[in-house]
């Protein structure tokens, strides 16, 4: 009785040396980086260094059933043993010795745990006996909450996937924590032969352990008889599945700029974002069909975000990731390109705030020269004169022109940049930005054209777009540290609010329009189209055009990128009304405003002081106007005239031939052809006269 006594003080001494001199092994797993919306939800997620799927789990990520099979099936005293079950040990090595090959193991989860970590064989006795030790000392250490959660993201499911989350997405599409019977048996199969029961390869060994799990599950009153038979008629998947992969240009982004952890560490990299993801589904869906029906190079680009808070919603980089054809891979909401007329709303803003107009003054669309700069309109007429209103909804080009001259390029660039924009100008030594830049001279991003008109919707107030989610102590440091900078808005409430009325469609400043405001845009040659609109909650952007900057004949923001922003609004959702005049707003018609509002920054009287210059035809011109209409063997020719002050008197060969009170174009109908002198005089009496041949 002594000796036996020794004798086991001595092998418990022997096993405590043993276990204080082994290495302790450490569960602290790299896991795959994932990126979750705002409510949680997975957009992506990315393999660890070897290139396997180990996506972070928790014990409260993963259905209870499952965790009551795996334990019912694998361990069923793991909660009791030191991580060795000597039970199941004699039962094993027992059963062994009497039917001569091996009828169950004897191995703990723990036990699993210290052979995945060290990548230990299954069929090997020193392996085995460093599995006992291993397992004996992490549990001195480690609760089970962690040894479980550390078997939960280890576990092999085939190929490389680890980890029962990973598996759970990968054969179901779906997330663990809500698994049918027939999917938690099977989950808790495949780790006793990963490849030898990989679904996808064979289905049928799969389903034999997967029964095996459920008859054990029965036995053990885990689910009835019922459950059980439904069970087993379950298919089994026979494919992997994709990982989702939604915003993957941003996804991509945010985790490569992301802090790289100080340890190797095992931590799981999680990144919360802002993003929808039923959103972001729906309008990546809306991009790729709408892609399907433009030229095979063409792509698009969406933005949408919530501008009270600043927090994007979604984000779609192209049309299709994969599509080589269209430079998938390409983020086109960070690429710089020619915004076209989309800066046009921030120039008559900043007229408005500068007092130089009203959404009613009258303004000259005409041509005109800016030095060297001769501007033009997208279908080469002209309006003559028209109300500010109306020009910025037909989206002319002159009138912005001659409003850009008086607010002044530097001011449109400085409220560029208070809106978070960082615009790239033409590369041209020590040569300041010229009128140009207001018709798209520059370079922007969609995501800058988006925080432009955020802070417009915003009432001026620049909006800094984030992608990130805040947590609640980060968001209320963020809004002390706003509330105690000075106020440094992209324009003034009044202004921006003019702006909204005119961009809804909005008649007069009295009609509530209840439509979304919306500025489109061309580049030069056809490259880019835009559409940028807000209600009263939301901001989207929208980009068409090719990666590669070719040009695109007939694409415009008004035929391919409109449906698509009135389309993406739909898809967000119920429509936010815009909001209503803020204080210090003038309801005023053209009659009724104060006299030097009723013509813009009086760029009549300003005109005025030049006289009138005929534009069209040039002095000493040939013109081919043979083939009349009915009754004339010769066309009628255009008359247009610059500068001077109207009404215009239009003569040919000294007979008046046209009077214009406003118009600065007038139409000529020759008798005939020949030499013929044209002369207009203005309101002043100044005159100006060209000699040309009609052929």
């Amino acid at each position: 009785m002594i000796a036996l006594a020794i004798s086991a003080i001595g092998a418990w001494l022997l096993v405590e040396a043993v276990l204080t001199s082994a290495e302790p092994v450490s569960l602290e797993i790299a896991r795959s980086p994932v990126v979750l919306d705002r409510n949680g939800r997975l957009l992506r997620a990315f393999t660890v260094a070897d290139g396997r799927w180990r996506l972070p789990v928790t014990q409260a990520d993963v259905d209870p059933l499952y965790l009551q099979m795996l334990i019912g099936y694998e361990d069923q005293r793991f909660f009791v043993h030191p991580g060795v079950d000597a039970r199941a040990l004699v039962r094993a090595a027992w059963q062994m010795l009497r039917h001569r090959r091996i009828v169950s193991g004897g191995s703990t989860l723990t036990m699993q745990v210290v052979r995945l970590r060290l990548g230990l064989a299954t069929g090997s006795f020193d392996d085995k006996w460093r599995q006992l030790i291993g397992a004996l000392a992490l549990e001195r250490d480690v609760e089970k909450g962690r040894v479980l959660d550390a078997y939960l993201n280890l576990a092999p499911f085939g190929g490389n996937l680890e980890g029962v989350r990973a598996a759970a997405l990968a054969w179901f599409g779906r997330e663990p924590a809500r698994l049918t019977p027939a999917q938690a048996a099977l989950l808790v199969a495949l780790p006793q032969a990963p490849e030898q029961r990989r679904p996808d390869r064979f289905p049928e060994a799969a389903r034999r352990g997967r029964d095996r799990v459920l008859a054990r599950a029965e036995a053990l009153g885990l689910i009835d008889a019922d459950a059980a038979a439904a069970a087993r008629r379950e298919p089994i998947p026979t494919e992997r599945r994709p990982f989702p992969l939604l915003a993957p240009h941003l996804t991509r982004r945010l985790v490569a700029s992301a802090p790289v952890a100080s340890s190797a560490s095992a931590v799981a990299d999680e990144h919360r974002l802002t993003l929808n993801a039923e959103l972001q589904q729906r309008l990546e869906t809306l991009a790729a069909e709408r892609a399907a029906r433009l030229p095979d190079a063409v792509s698009v680009a969406l933005l949408a975000a919530d501008y009270r808070s600043g927090e994007v919603l979604a984000s779609v980089g192209s049309a299709d990731l994969l599509a080589r054809e269209r430079d998938g891979f390409v983020d086109m909401t960070r690429a710089p390109r020619s915004p076209g007329s989309t800066l046009k709303p921030l120039i008559y803003g900043l007229a408005f705030e500068l007092g130089l107009a009203h959404p009613e003054s009258l303004i000259e669309d005409r041509p005109s020269a800016f030095g060297g700069y001769v501007p033009e309109n997208f279908d080469r007429g002209f309006q003559g004169t028209v109300t500010v209103r109306s020009a910025l909804q037909q989206s002319l080009n002159v009138p912005a022109v001659t409003l850009l001259e008086h607010v002044g390029p530097a001011r449109l660039l400085a409220r560029l940049r208070r809106a978070g924009a960082q615009p790239e100008l033409p590369a041209v030594a020590s040569a300041p930005a010229g009128l140009a830049i207001g018709l798209g001279g520059l370079g922007l991003t969609l995501k800058e054209l988006v925080a432009l008109y955020a802070a417009i919707a915003n009432g001026g107030q620049s909006v800094h777009l984030r992608e990130r989610l805040v947590a609640q102590d980060d968001a209320a440091a963020q809004r002390r540290d706003a509330a105690d900078r000075p106020a440094n808005p992209v324009l003034e409430e009044r202004a921006a609010w003019y702006l909204g009325s005119i961009l809804s469609g909005a008649g007069r400043l009295d009609q509530r329009s209840d439509g979304i405001a919306i500025k489109t845009g061309t580049s030069y040659g056809y490259r880019d189209a835009w559409a940028l609109g807000y209600d009263g909650a939301h901001v989207v952007g929208v980009w068409v055009g090719r990666p590669d900057g070719a040009a695109v004949p007939g694409l415009t923001g008004g035929n391919a990128a409109v449906p698509i922003l009135r389309n993406a609004f739909a898809r967000i959702g119920k429509q936010v009304p815009l909001p209503g005049p803020p204080n210090g707003v003038l309801f005023a018609s053209t009659a009724q405003l104060p006299r030097p509002l009723q013509r813009a920054a009086d760029e009549t009287a300003e005109s005025g002081r030049e006289g009138p210059a005929i534009a069209f035809p040039p002095d000493g011109a040939r013109i081919d106007l043979v083939g009349g209409s009915a009754g004339s063997n010769v066309q009628a020719l255009v008359l247009k005239v610059r500068n001077g002050r109207p009404p215009f008197l239009w003569l040919a060969n000294g007979v008046p031939v046209a009077r214009e009170p406003y118009a600065r174009v007038a139409r000529w109908q020759p008798d005939g052809t020949g030499f013929a002198t044209i002369a207009v005089v203005d309101a002043d009496g100044r005159s100006s006269h060209v000699s040309v041949e009609l052929r």
